[in-house]
């Protein structure tokens, strides 16, 4: 099956959409809460150990209705049974998007070009995870016989910021083995993670389907040389691992054949984490939690797929980015997560989220004429509030955000946590309450302004509120919450790009950057330069003469 190919702004629901932004545009989130009382109770949801709020919204019952119609217009219920069907819905690379099969709360037979990929699927994951046992009890030995105590990761994007992502994010839960991951084309980060390395207890994995990008290559041929400048040949093959389809460029590496860890074409590169992929991850704190990540994410695929849109969590957030981006204009999307440990979670969405939905070119490879992806960004709050919350608060843009907070930490025997969740609370609060004139006039009088001193302070003091957000409050910071919290933003990004008719799963806009600067590599070391244009012709040269 291919997914239908149609133009939303062309369905009747889209025009009725319209009509109900224009008849609501003025309307503040505080006059929704006036004018229904139980709205609390209606624009929530209890999910597992999700609680998700989402009435701090510009929206009611009948835009949300007409949203949950646009998706069944656009064809989303047999979407996304295509999706986990395993049907070759990214069609310009003709692939299934498979990801989900990799967690399956009850594995069953899923056909890709006629082969069933289950029974595979299971064989690799026990590879993977009886290789993580003997890594991590020892019993796998460096050249020397020492156990291994360091784990560098090579890779970049999909095989960088999602296993560096969540094994930050489930610090709490790691053990011994210490992971550091290199990812950017950068010689002096390199060079800095090798002060931090032992040759005798140190493993390494790359991490590439191809074996031949660029970053990762250069990366691991100088750790390779480091290496060997400590050690001979043939202990490449007790400190050096694969995960790769390219098995005759990782032998010619000097990996054995049993250390490399097969990739699967059905699984991109930012949804990869749970594939070999998310092997740094099951070294970090072992197959049994790694299991748990399969495992929340398996039940965040069981919600979305079989819960009606109503009551359907990523559907639901999926179909409110939607209504801000293509009816109220709004172009970027905060994420402020309350956890130091998901302090990169915004920077690993940016890739899945712009990466995936950025796209101006429809199913049919017509230019589009709507917005599609909307920009990502955001820090872990409070320090968030330090940085930028003055722009979302005062400044002249509406930016939508997501608060993700846990009630209980994973540390006890302090007193911050009331203190981060009050902050947590207080801001979704100010972010729609605002602070008015008559607030701000009665506050700068008591504390003994004079009424000259309080009108020229008093424009600068007001909060006009009215800024939307959703909370995703989350019982506590586990494996199992951290994959279904991932798994609930992925599926968000399939229902988004459904929608607006485009090919969520290909990213064909990577690849020109890449053409040009292996030509530009090339020059650096020619004379003729002037087939460029004047700019980089410019910058070449003056790159020539600082690197004298």
């Amino acid at each position: 099956m291919t997914l239908i190919k149609r133009n939303p702004t062309a369905l009747k629901s889209w025009k009725s959409l319209e009509s109900n932004f224009k008849n609501h545009a003025q309307k503040k989130i505080t006059d929704y809460f006036s004018e229904d009382a139980d709205r609390i109770k209606k624009l929530s949801l209890q999910w597992e150990s999700f609680y998700v709020d989402y009435s701090k919204n510009l929206l009611d019952e009948k835009t949300l209705s007409l949203l949950t119609e646009m998706a069944k217009e656009s064809g989303l219920n047999e979407a996304i049974e295509a999706y986990f069907r395993g049907a070759k819905i990214n069609e310009t690379e003709n692939r299934a998007v498979l990801h989900t099969a990799l967690r399956q709360l009850n594995p069953i037979s899923i056909m890709v070009d006629g082969e069933d990929i289950t029974p595979q699927i299971e064989v690799v994951k026990k590879q993977m995870f009886d290789f993580a046992d003997r890594v991590i009890s020892g019993d796998w030995k460096g050249h020397t016989g020492k156990a291994i105590t360091n784990v560098v990761n090579i890779g970049i994007g999909g095989s960088d910021l999602g296993p560096a992502m969540v094994t930050e994010a489930l610090e709490f839960y790691s053990n011994h083995l210490q992971l550091t991951f290199v990812s950017n084309v950068e010689g002096d980060h390199v060079e800095q993670v090798i002060k931090t390395i032992d040759p005798e207890t140190t493993l390494f994995l790359i991490v590439s389907k191809t074996f031949t990008t660029q970053e990762t290559l250069s990366n691991a041929n100088t750790l390779r040389k480091w290496f060997l400048n400590h050690a001979p040949e043939s202990a490449i093959s007790q400190h050096f691992v694969a995960v790769s389809t390219n098995l005759e460029k990782v032998t010619d590496f000097g990996i054995a054949p049993e250390n490399v860890f097969p990739m699967n074409d059905w699984v991109g590169g930012r949804f990869s984490l749970w594939s070999t992929v998310g092997l740094s991850i099951c070294l970090a704190v072992g197959p049994k939690h790694f299991e748990n990540l399969l495992q929340g994410a398996a039940k965040m695929d069981e919600h979305f797929r079989t819960t009606d849109f109503k009551e359907n969590i990523p559907v639901i957030l999926a179909l409110i980015t939607v209504w801000y981006n293509n009816f109220w204009k709004v172009e970027t999307e905060a994420i402020i997560p309350y956890s130091q440990y998901l302090r990169n979670l915004p920077a690993y969405l940016q890739q899945a989220i712009m990466e995936s939905n950025g796209k101006g070119v429809d199913r049919e490879g017509k230019t589009i004429d709507y917005q599609t992806g909307n920009i990502i960004w955001g820090a872990s709050g409070t320090n968030a509030q330090h940085a930028f919350f003055q722009l979302i608060h005062q400044g002249t843009k509406m930016i939508p955000a997501d608060f993700i907070g846990f009630a209980k930490p994973l540390h006890v025997g302090n007193d911050h946590q009331d203190k981060l969740m009050s902050n947590f609370f207080a801001q979704t609060q100010a972010l729609m309450e605002g602070k008015n004139g008559e607030t701000v006039r009665k506050e700068l009088s008591d504390q003994g302004k004079s009424p000259e001193q309080i009108e020229a302070l008093l424009p600068f003091k007001v909060f006009e509120g009215n800024r939307p957000s959703n909370t995703l409050f989350i019982e506590q910071l586990t494996p199992n919450s951290i994959g279904s919290l991932i798994a609930l933003y992925e599926h968000r990004i399939f229902v988004q790009g459904i929608i607006w008719n485009i090919y969520s799963y290909d990213q064909w806009g990577v690849e020109l950057g890449k053409q040009l600067a292996n030509n530009i590599l090339k020059d650096f070391d020619g004379d003729k330069i002037d087939h460029h244009d004047p700019s980089t012709q410019g910058l070449i040269q003056q790159y020539k003469k600082f690197r004298k």
